[in-house]
């Protein structure tokens, strides 16, 4: 008989609905997997995102790339929508005319 299914656990990895909408962050940071997962889509390897990011550590890195991995549709998903300047410019537009 096999070893029973294990879900996998990302010990870097944290959601909190009061940062960046509950989206998944490097635990202990604002930085969300959608940051890391960006950079890595522009071609910056780990090393680079170090240099870019300095204050987190390997382990982190490769926790939020692993999640990344695993959940890419969703993560893309989200990624585009961030990315999507249209969508804020409307969504500034929509809040500046409530003020």
């Amino acid at each position: 008989m096999g070893a029973p299914f294990r879900k996998p656990v990302y010990p870097y990895i944290d959601s909190d609905p009061e940062i960046a909408g509950g989206t998944p962050i490097i635990a202990g940071t604002r930085i969300t997997v959608r940051s890391i997962a960006g950079y890595y889509q522009m071609g910056l390897t780990v090393d680079e995102i170090l240099t870019t990011l300095s204050h987190l550590t390997p382990s982190q890195v490769h926790s939020a790339l692993a999640y990344y991995f695993d959940h890419q549709e969703k993560v893309d998903a989200d990624l585009a929508v961030s990315s999507d300047l249209e969508y804020w410019e409307n969504r500034a537009m929509c809040h500046s005319s409530q003020d």
